[in-house]
């Protein structure tokens, strides 16, 4: 008897499903500190606020940073076969474009998770522990909060387009030409993205402050990524 899900096609499956199920727990978690545990923490006072950072934080920072892991992973994992089987015509399908710029954008967000917003808040959950046990707060916490948030803050704008050209890698058709430069449509693209990941790195908030200007701004990526596809493809 064939069973299908012990073929290459139920591999990728597999895959896609590990992709699925890491990605919900990855970003889900994304939104739960940036439009819930950020404004509750804003408005509890410090004893309140400390034991969130303690006990709470933890437990979601778990998920948050292995949904990352197994989310790309699983995705690199998934890119591999699909260039194998296109080849050199990956960049010429409409698949080959819009994952790329998918992959791109949620390779800088597992980046900023594991680089940034983890090692960050390691720091400031250890320092609201110490506070709790009767010890002092490390000075270094408050410097490092809003480095995590601007990272964390990125994120969330990246997922916007990044969620959009994943679902349209399969199911949004897009006229391409036989003489179309994909290198200079992932060459503009990726400027503007590693741009907005400078920023991440070594910028400020502004906009990204507040949930409704980092929803608009992610949006607005999502608007111009797109229409750069489009005219430049």
């Amino acid at each position: 008897m064939d069973v299908a899900l012990f073929t290459q096609e139920g591999l990728v499956m597999i895959l896609r499903w590990i992709h699925f199920f890491a990605g919900v727990a990855w970003i889900g978690h994304l939104y739960y500190f940036n439009f819930v545990q950020g404004a509750f923490l804003a408005e509890v006072d410090a004893p309140v606020k400390n034991v969130a950072l303690a006990k709470l934080a933890p437990k979601a920072l778990w998920w948050f940073r292995w949904g990352a892991m197994f989310t790309f992973l699983s995705g690199v994992a998934m890119l591999a076969i699909a260039g194998k089987d296109l080849g050199a015509d990956f960049m010429k399908t409409p698949y080959g474009i819009y994952i790329s710029i998918g992959a791109l954008l949620g390779t800088l967000m597992f980046l900023n998770v594991w680089l940034i917003i983890w090692p960050k808040q390691k720091v400031i959950v250890a320092s609201a522990l110490s506070v709790i046990n009767g010890g002092q707060a490390n000075p270094e916490a408050a410097k490092l909060g809003p480095q995590a948030l601007l990272a964390s803050r990125t994120n969330v704008m990246f997922s916007m387009p990044m969620l959009f050209f994943m679902g349209a890698c399969r199911h949004l058709s897009l006229n391409i030409p036989e003489n179309f430069s994909a290198g200079l449509v992932m060459g503009v693209i990726t400027l503007i993205i590693l741009m907005l990941e400078l920023n991440a790195i070594k910028g400020k908030l502004g906009p990204l402050t507040t949930v409704k200007g980092v929803i608009h701004c992610g949006l607005g990526l999502l608007v111009v990524l797109y229409g750069l596809v489009e005219v430049l493809v």
